[in-house]
């Protein structure tokens, strides 16, 4: 019998995504619809499938991959960590947990000044929920409904897309509680602005005084997955005023719309908003290794310092997920890639908004800096949309994948969320490949346009 081992024989392509599908779940999905791409290979704004072909990524993956694909100085990072120190349990000090700390003092809100590092946005967001609670003294929390704040017990709770309904009735349970979103393109309230005098913020205090015991408002400042949508000017001031006169923390979810993808380094700087909380994830690694962080004001990080602070777990502070943030950062400083962020999503901006005028399909086009969503519509007058939140959940098939699948045989992939996509390139895309990306968009709304024209000869 010889001692020496076989090498396995290399899976084909095709085997790859077979075995994918038989072992694994697919997310957010009904798993007979799920075929995966099998992914190779990745450099700058572009993914490789199996078979070699190349892919424009325009939505950075989970809009999350800021510095594209292949940044070698975080590549470097990474190793250069895992030969320093590879891991240390959270009560230790390590070089790279102090140097990250002191670098995040540069670039987040002014305030911002205790922190917590998780692996997740998710797990941010839960420590964050425990944090406030802790502070506070106070149980429920108040989210929106058009929000995604992730898939954890406590994180799916506050989630009031239907994500969440899966897990109900978890939402009140946990004590969490849902406002109106502000969506001024369609007001939930049936109000129009600016002429509402910013009716969805009086609504959310009118939520406060009568739930009564409420810790905290969490909102995404720029929506996210749910469709990208941009607050007017006067709703962050607004909100900001009715927390601090009701005595409630105002909790704001930066992990997607962070770390340059709206145009500064954090959305919330367009509103010159100081949350008592923030929490992130994404972009702070550009998605390289997994880090959230939970930071919060120095008036709640001095009341721990006589309280219990009863939250932690091992990943904590990982000091493999650390290093990499220092040279993510670094490197969004040396590329400047905050203001590359405005300018090219200045161009980005104006590219999808001509696109309205040529396609019925679309309802509404929004975004800030490089994040930016297209809105498919039955009807442009109407506004309804051309697939809803319950098509989504049972399963039947939505426009928004069709012409998603359309653009990826054009070489270009997006990420379509039930009646949007959002469309969010690495923060170092060229004006070329915003060009090829919107141009493959352009064509493949075609099948959606033939979908209106479909339902208005039925109408």
């Amino acid at each position: 019998m010889s001692d020496t081992l076989t090498a396995p024989t290399p899976m084909t392509s095709a085997e790859v995504v077979e075995w994918t599908k038989k072992l694994n779940y697919g997310t957010w999905r009904h798993q007979k619809t799920w075929n995966p791409m099998h992914v190779t290979d990745a450099e700058g704004c572009y993914i490789i499938d199996g078979n070699g072909k190349r892919y424009l990524d325009f939505s950075s993956q989970l809009i999350c991959m800021n510095l594209g694909h292949k940044n070698k100085a975080v590549i470097d990072s990474i190793a250069a960590q895992a030969q320093e120190l590879a891991y240390a349990m959270p009560t230790y000090a390590t070089n790279a947990r102090a140097e990250l700390s002191r670098l995040l003092l540069e670039v987040l809100p002014e305030g911002l000044t205790k922190f917590f590092f998780t692996t997740s946005g998710t797990e941010a967001n839960e420590a964050a929920f425990k944090i406030a609670r802790m502070y506070t003294g106070k149980t429920k929390i108040i989210a929106r409904y058009r929000s995604y704040h992730g898939s954890t017990t406590a994180s799916i709770a506050a989630t009031g897309d239907p994500r969440r309904w899966a897990m109900e009735p978890g939402g009140k349970g946990q004590g969490f509680v849902f406002a109106p979103e502000v969506n001024c393109y369609k007001c939930p309230i049936q109000h129009t602005y600016p002429g509402c005098n910013i009716a969805c913020a009086d609504y959310l205090e009118h939520m406060i005084a009568n739930e009564s015991d409420v810790a905290a408002v969490i909102v995404e400042p720029i929506v996210g997955t749910n469709g990208v949508l941009v607050p007017p000017p006067e709703y962050f001031p607004r909100l900001r005023e009715i927390c601090d006169r009701h005595g409630v923390l105002l909790i704001a979810d930066e992990v997607m719309a962070g770390w340059g993808r709206a145009g500064e380094w954090f959305s919330i700087n367009h509103w010159n908003l100081k949350p008592d909380i923030l929490v992130t994830a994404k972009g702070i690694t550009s998605a390289y290794v997994p880090l959230g962080l939970c930071a919060t004001s120095t008036k709640i990080g001095d009341f721990f310092n006589d309280h219990y602070f009863a939250h932690g777990h091992t990943y904590e502070a990982h000091p493999m997920t650390l290093g990499p943030a220092i040279a993510t950062i670094r490197e969004m400083q040396r590329l400047d890639l905050v203001n590359r962020s405005r300018e090219m999503g200045k161009y980005l901006g104006e590219k999808l908004t001509a696109l309205k005028a040529r396609h019925p399909s679309i309802g509404d086009v929004r975004g800030m800096g490089l994040f930016w969503a297209v809105e498919l519509v039955q009807d442009q007058k109407t506004k309804a949309p051309l697939n809803t939140m319950r098509d989504k959940v049972e399963g039947k098939p939505l426009v928004v994948d069709q012409v998603a699948a359309d653009m990826t045989k054009r070489g270009v992939t997006v990420q379509a969320w039930i009646s949007h996509f959002v469309i969010a390139p690495p923060l170092i895309v060229t004006r070329e490949e915003i060009d090829t990306g919107v141009a493959a968009l352009d064509a493949a709304l075609a099948l959606a346009d033939d979908h209106v024209a479909k339902l208005a000869a039925q109408a």
